[in-house]
């Protein structure tokens, strides 16, 4: 995309953007058909486990990647709004409450995950934005992210991508207002509390379409390239689950009829997990089509992006162990509660 001049026709970005997208749409048509095409080439029944898990595979492979590179492509060029300076400056002087709200939004369609998440809570405190604020954008950045709607939405319908929204939201809003009422700011490090604030401010946007869709290939490179590994590995785990894994097994698990246990569990199972969207979605995918609950997976999804024991690690150079816990548990209380609520009403 380096190829791309600044002094090219004002129509020509749009032109480009026009033509990848109904290329990338009808090549996502395309998808099953050779998925099934490609195992019928192989010594395989029909029916078979090992079939239904290679297709399983076959299909899902490339469709999560093209719609890992499409979503992380378009917000890639809405990220180029969203730089760390601006989020700070942003949130920077609200209160809790409106500042939540306004956090956990930001956190939507911001580029953050938990390997950034020591230098923007520094960069947060230093602004002077609200410890309960700055947890809320921690909670939603992870979690609430333009990539887990966007593969929801293509994987189960706007209604599953829809419910996911309103609950992360909720979590990440609801999680930040209780730490921020508890008034933990003595329970970060010593060294954080003694930083020096600085202002957060807005620098001049000077970017271009072109400059935007440069930027929209550069997130394409840098994101699908660091997690495609995860893609591959939570598809072949999904494929497993979807092609060996007895029904009446993952009914008995995390079914309906499992019990009030199945949601602690499944947030049990999901925390020591290191993946992302792209990755455990996937194994969501496998696990409902094998009975088990929403409520249940949905929990078992919130506990590994949100909560995930390498964010703790990572959280831990800047917080006191006491304010890791609090925020795991409040954390965890209300994916839990979610959890329990869907199991009962869906």
């Amino acid at each position: 995309m380096s190829s791309l001049s600044l002094n090219l026709p004002r129509s020509q970005p749009r032109i480009f953007l026009l033509v990848a997208a109904v290329l990338w749409f009808g090549l996502y048509k395309t998808l099953e058909p050779l998925s099934h095409m490609l195992v019928n080439t192989l010594p395989l029944v029909q029916g078979s486990h090992a079939y239904d898990a290679l297709q399983f595979f076959f299909y899902e492979t490339p469709k999560v990647l093209l719609l890992l590179a499409g979503v992380v492509f378009v917000m890639g060029m809405v990220n180029s709004y969203f730089t760390p300076e601006r989020t700070r400056a942003l949130l920077s002087g609200k209160h809790e409450g409106v500042g939540n709200v306004m956090a956990a939004l930001l956190g939507i369609v911001t580029p953050f995950c938990s390997c950034s998440a020591v230098p923007l809570f520094i960069g947060f405190v230093q602004a002077g934005v609200p410890l309960g604020v700055t947890f809320s954008f921690l909670i939603s950045a992870p979690m609430v992210n333009e990539i887990a709607l966007a593969l929801l939405f293509g994987l189960f319908g706007w209604k599953i991508a829809a419910l996911y929204l309103g609950l992360g939201l909720s979590i990440a809003i609801v999680a930040g207002f209780i730490i921020g009422k508890l008034k933990m700011e003595h329970h970060l490090e010593d060294w954080v509390q003694k930083m020096a604030r600085t202002e957060a401010t807005v620098g001049a946007d000077e970017l271009t379409l072109v400059d935007r869709i440069q930027a929209g290939f550069a997130s394409v490179r840098e994101i699908v390239g660091k997690v495609w590994l995860y893609v591959l590995a939570g598809i072949a785990i999904g494929a497993g689950i979807h092609g060996y894994v007895p029904e009446d097994f993952m009914v008995g698990l995390m079914g309906k009829e499992a019990g009030w246990w199945s949601v602690p569990l499944s947030v049990l199972i999901g925390v020591p997990m290191y993946t992302n969207a792209a990755g455990i979605i996937p194994i969501v995918e496998a696990l409902l089509a094998k009975g088990a609950s929403l409520g249940t997976v949905l929990a078992f999804m919130m506990s590994v992006i949100a909560l995930s024991f390498p964010e703790m690690v990572i959280l831990r150079k800047v917080l006191k162990p006491r304010l890791i816990a609090t925020f795991v548990g409040v954390v965890a209380s209300g994916i839990m509660l979610v959890g329990f609520v869907f199991n009962a009403v869906v």
